[in-house]
């Protein structure tokens, strides 16, 4: 994976008996190459979720696509499915430039932020690296981009394949509507394609961030020429992946709440997405990942923390990083402080438990947040 270096005693270890190495990306590049219609789905954020739910549209049409998700979706009990169609879907990492090694039918592109500054120095660099990686969509295909992409165009320019946006503004070639939110937040929209209104579409997850996943997945499925009606289907049935908004299970009358977010942006997301969940308080339980992102984004992070009534910080997952940088979670609580905001530290699993376990009320609404292992306080919490 993109995650393992050279200085990893395994990868020495194989080169020293001349084992051959071939690289995940690499790989998946490789076995994109024997299906027709290969599907790329890329993007700073949304990409897990985004890709589940292409790929509930192509179970639910018959499809029997081959899928390979980052993450882990019930339906498929895992993050893979072996079809025998001639389509491949595939989740396409910019990490270590690891989406470079495809060379897809169709892609989409969510979004393009600034995020992995241990391996990106800057938001230009991740940009000429989501160009190249549109230059290698093939001829015949299509790129899918998110209008609200800013200057997209100098992305698109030189492109011999199809281009189409997806966006809320109409003026997109598919477009989201008239978005109405029901009493648990959860979202109905209208489908619109070059202007056409195509009809509603239904979601069983809350959040606007989710709406612009929702249209991507239909907008790529309505390229390749899916039903709108399994559209429809599909997307109602999409419960979503494990670790996205992930319902764990009540305590105390609390509603218990597990999310991957580990960016301000997605924080922000699945903050606001939370608040039109019914809830009498809304706790973030959030354990930043990796120093390097704490770093870059110490302000960002206290100002979308700053969504949730009550914020508990846990210590930095530090993942694949040996150096601390200097900076810690404290440091978070800092900026909080500036801002006329209280957060509680921890530094251990069970004094956040402990805590919760005196703190939370019927009706409150408890999110733990992060790419590391903060999922294991709600499971803890509700074992107890």
């Amino acid at each position: 994976t993109a995650a393992i270096s050279d200085s990893n005693p395994e990868w020495q270890e194989a080169n020293r008996l001349h084992i051959p190495l071939l690289s995940r990306a690499d790989l998946l590049g490789s076995l994109m190459t024997d299906y027709q219609k290969s599907i790329a789905v890329s993007g700073t954020h949304g990409k897990t979720t985004t890709t589940s739910m292409f790929a509930q549209i192509l179970l639910c049409a018959n499809t029997d696509p081959t899928i390979l998700i980052g993450g882990i979706y019930p339906p498929i009990n895992g993050n893979l499915y072996i079809g025998k169609s001639d389509l491949f879907l595939a989740e396409a990492c910019e990490y270590s430039n690891s989406f470079l090694s495809l060379a897809p039918y169709l892609a989409i592109i969510l979004n393009i932020e600034k995020d992995h500054v241990d391996f990106f120095e800057n938001l230009s660099e991740i940009r000429s690296a989501f160009t190249q990686f549109s230059s290698k969509i093939q001829a015949e295909g299509t790129l899918l981009i998110h209008q609200e992409i800013s200057d997209y165009q100098e992305i698109t320019k030189d492109l011999l394949c199809k281009i189409k946006t997806f966006g809320l503004d109409k003026s997109a070639d598919y477009s989201a509507s008239d978005i109405r939110y029901d009493q648990e937040g959860k979202t109905t929209f209208t489908f619109f394609a070059q202007g056409k209104n195509l009809g509603d579409i239904h979601l069983e997850v809350p959040g606007e961030h989710n709406v612009k996943n929702a249209l991507a997945a239909t907008a790529a499925a309505y390229c390749l020429g899916i039903p709108f009606f399994f559209i429809q289907k599909g997307l109602s049935e999409f419960h979503g992946t494990k670790r996205r908004f992930e319902k764990k299970g009540n305590f105390q009358g609390a509603l218990i709440i597990d999310d991957y977010a580990h960016h301000p942006d997605e924080i922000e997301a699945t903050l606001s997405a939370a608040k039109r969940c019914p809830h009498k308080k809304l706790w973030c339980i959030f354990q930043p990942h990796t120093y390097s992102r704490t770093k870059a984004f110490l302000h960002e992070f206290s100002q979308t923390l700053a969504l949730a009534d009550e914020i508990i910080l846990a210590d930095i997952y530090a993942s694949r990083e040996t150096d601390d940088l200097g900076v810690s979670t404290k440091d978070i609580q800092e900026e909080l402080k500036k801002q006329g905001r209280s957060a509680y530290y921890f530094s251990n699993f069970p004094e956040i438990i402990h805590f919760l376990h005196n703190h939370l009320e019927d009706q409150d609404l408890v999110i733990t947040m992060g790419a590391g292992d903060i999922f294991k306080v709600g499971e803890m919490l509700l074992k107890n």
